[in-house]
């Protein structure tokens, strides 16, 4: 059929993206975006603080898929097929660079989220994409005989319009998954992904906020999660940065069925609390004369060292020399294995992922075509698909969106 009509509902990374894709294999296709706000590419603009995080320096779809808490198993044939390598070259064919950063986070070399949008309008421009703004789709009908098998979309105030298929790049958007249940899809429990965690009143993090360590390791107790190490933040209302959200990312679940309220362990320095005692009595002997809290011996701030040695029941202007091995053991315990009360969360406003979305059973991972629904397309976090920061998941919705454009 030359002149299939497809319609992609969510005018955000995926949405886009498949857009594109499919109208260049497919040229005579009409292809439309609709978008329920006034406002496209919402998340691009605003990922990786306006630089946007494109993707990841991971090359490998073996290593690549252990990034993601949810969908690990279902991804790996799926970033055969496209992965961060793919979206790379297809940027740089449309005169977008990007670079590389220390951590493998990805970015155009502009530093300028713009430049993607500007290349995805610049594309759906050029290849006559129809993008629709405040277009509130209500209700999804399936094809049937009497409708010559073409999807039925009831749009809020406007005209129904019909599809020959349909890609859903919809995001975490509750009244989607609504309408999918009603279609018979089932979604996992939605809760937040990508959190920071609160902790109020605790003196060692009093007057802190934006005081970091590079490389940190935080652990939930009581659970089976792992230690999550690099970067934390300490915020106005607790800590952040991607140790802590990487934390919240494989611990979304365990994390919410305990209602967020749960003891939460630090190491500032990334070492073992037998090594930083060795080094603690080691400076004890080479600085005898100076006071404890002039300077630390390790690779933290000067704020947070003093913090610490408070917590440790130090006086700050205590010389060196007269430190008991029982001082530098506390000291070395909150350097290292500090528990923190955490009693809630919070997200970014926008930037927030949530964990949940349709059933990965549902969905055919080789196509991202729905089991239960004929010529009904999946892209992004529709899906029950969430990955830890670092432009993963971005690459699940380039991923996503890639293979539903190819299928269709």
């Amino acid at each position: 059929m030359k002149n299939k009509k497809i319609i992609i509902i969510g005018g955000g990374a995926g949405g886009f993206f498949a857009a594109i894709n499919l109208k260049e294999k497919n040229p005579n296709y009409n292809v439309s975006i609709l978008e329920q706000t006034n406002t496209l590419l919402k998340k691009v603009k605003i990922s990786g603080g306006g630089r946007c995080n494109v993707t990841h320096a991971c090359f490998e779809p073996e290593d690549l898929i252990k990034n993601y808490p949810r969908g690990e198993k279902e991804l790996v044939g799926a970033f055969y097929q496209f992965q961060p390598q793919d979206m790379i070259e297809w940027l740089k064919k449309r005169g977008v660079k990007t670079k590389t950063e220390a951590d493998g986070r990805m970015f155009p070399v502009s530093d300028d989220s713009q430049t993607i949008i500007d290349c995805f309008l610049k594309e759906t421009k050029k290849l006559n994409i129809d993008i629709q703004k405040g277009y509130a789709v209500e209700k999804l009908i399936p094809p049937t005989e009497e409708t010559h098998q073409k999807w039925q979309i009831q749009i809020k105030n406007k005209s129904n319009l019909e599809a020959d298929a349909l890609i859903l790049a919809t995001g975490s958007q509750p009244k989607s998954w609504k309408m999918l249940t009603d279609l018979g899809h089932s979604i996992s429990n939605p809760v937040p992904s990508l959190f920071t965690m609160d902790i109020k009143n605790d003196a060692r993090l009093k007057d802190l906020a934006g005081v970091s360590v590079s490389n940190g390791a935080v652990w939930a107790k009581d659970t089976k999660l792992n230690i999550e190490n690099g970067a934390v933040l300490v915020t106005h209302w607790g800590l952040s940065a991607p140790a802590v959200l990487r934390l919240s990312a494989w611990g979304a679940r365990e994390l919410a069925n305990k209602n967020y309220k749960f003891e939460m362990g630090i190491n500032w320095i990334e070492d073992t609390q037998k090594n930083a005692l060795k080094i603690l009595k080691a400076q004890r002997e080479e600085w005898r004369k100076k006071q404890i809290g002039t300077l630390s011996p390790f690779d933290i701030p000067n704020r947070l060292w003093k913090k610490l040695v408070e917590a440790a029941n130090i006086d700050l202007t205590t010389n060196w020399a007269s430190l008991s091995n029982k001082e530098l053991e506390n000291l070395s315990n909150e350097l290292t294995q500090g528990i923190f009360h955490v009693n809630g969360k919070s997200t970014y406003k926008d930037e927030f992922v949530t964990c949940g979305g349709i059933s990965l059973s549902e969905v055919d991972f080789k196509t991202m075509e729905s089991k239960i629904l004929p010529n009904l397309y999946f892209t992004g976090e529709v899906l029950d698909i969430d990955a830890i920061t670092g432009g993963f998941n971005f690459q699940a919705a380039w991923t996503t969106a890639w293979i539903a454009a190819q299928s269709i």
